[in-house]
């Protein structure tokens, strides 16, 4: 007889597990206390982003994450494209950086050093003025990530059976019995994967835990005129003090410390800058990363200034009308851990503390964690 699970959350983790489960024979069964997945899922960038993960553990989880996500979006049909990543340096330890990190790199990951003339031929939005030179990376994927969740559902269901329950909200557990008031359900294994919401089931773990939220601010610009394309994910030069792959660089110190000087206030809002494309054109732009257990409600106008200012030093659109803007908050491991996983009664696991490395490393994360333990 298979067994069978329950999971507590419909965001990208809990899809994950759910797939790992239903894959191995479970029948898998959803709680989702939103109508739909509303969290930190949705309130990104859509990237799968290989090049911020070292080289190692995290960047194998990474491309394993990529290659489930590939499967995934072929057989149902979800929109995405893999159009690599430039990340551009207008100064010469930024392109020393990038050197660096090319020579570490090359032998491990599709990426190159480019002149400027070959960055320009990959993205018409490049700044030009001052361009030094480009790293490239063939391996990052762009979602639409508000459309892409809700559609992985719907492919769960349909190719594996998994049963989801929306606008139920799971209000304790003690295994094997979830309940949501009075409604209770039961499963072999319950698995929490509810993003920030753990704490309302587990206070006392995640008042021990070293977890903190991150608040961070997004925009989206309107759709470009004519259909014009940006081809590759844009980063300025603060994306590389900001990931743990380009800790690969010796020289990377140097490069921050003047970072530190010229840029401190974005530093002391966590600001670095990207900029994806979606299907329909329009280009989604931040971000921000303000730490704490509890975030003001209220967005700041002047860090998406500074987002947009220091956008402006490395890209040129054909439209910069601001279409959205809105913040999202994820749970944050303090002790440099890349996940909590944790069995808090016999049965009952959560998964949690991605940071902001959900879409991209969620799939594969959980593919392991289910995968050690089932195979």
């Amino acid at each position: 007889m298979n067994k069978n699970a329950i999971i507590i959350g419909a965001g990208i983790v809990g899809l994950a597990t759910a797939r790992a489960l239903a894959i191995r024979g479970y029948k898998v069964t959803v709680f989702e206390r939103n109508e739909r997945a509303v969290g930190a899922s949705i309130r990104n960038f859509g990237m799968v982003w290989p090049i911020g993960q070292a080289t190692g553990p995290m960047y194998e989880r990474a491309m394993l994450s990529r290659g489930i996500w590939k499967t995934i979006c072929t057989e149902a049909n979800i929109w995405h494209n893999e159009v690599g990543s430039l990340h551009l340096a207008y100064h010469d330890d930024e392109l020393q950086v990038i050197s660096e990190y090319v020579e570490v790199n090359k032998q491990y990951r599709d990426c190159a050093l480019l002149t400027p003339g070959e960055a320009i031929s990959k993205s018409p939005a490049i700044n030009t003025d001052g361009l030094k030179g480009a790293l490239w990376s063939g391996e990052e994927m762009i979602l639409e990530s508000r459309e892409a969740i809700g559609q992985v559902a719907k492919y769960l269901a349909n190719k594996y059976g998994v049963e989801f329950h929306w606008n139920t909200a799971i209000s304790s557990i003690q295994h094997p019995a979830v309940w949501s008031g009075a409604q209770s359900w039961q499963a072999d294994e319950i698995f929490v994967c509810s993003g920030a919401d753990f704490e309302t089931l587990y206070p006392g773990l995640f008042a021990q835990a070293d977890i903190t939220k991150c608040k961070l601010q997004m925009m989206r610009l309107v759709t470009q005129p004519d259909e014009w394309r940006i081809g590759p994910s844009l980063c300025g030069g603060l994306s590389m003090i900001h990931y743990p792959g380009f800790q690969a660089a010796a020289s990377l110190p140097a490069l921050r410390k003047r970072y530190e000087e010229q840029y401190a206030t974005h530093l002391n809002w966590g600001i670095h800058v990207m900029v994806s494309q979606n299907g329909n054109g329009e280009l989604t732009i931040g971000d921000s990363h303000e730490y704490g257990l509890v975030h003001d409600p209220f967005d700041k106008a002047f860090i998406n200034n500074l987002i947009t200012g220091y956008l402006h030093t490395f890209a040129n659109f054909k439209d910069w009308s601001l279409l959205q803007s809105w913040h999202g908050i994820y749970p944050k491991m303090t002790n440099g851990a890349t996940e909590l996983v944790v069995d808090v009664e016999p049965g009952v696991t959560v998964i949690n503390g991605l940071g902001g490395n959900g879409m991209t490393l969620s799939l594969g994360l959980c593919e392991q964690v289910i995968a050690k333990r089932k195979d």
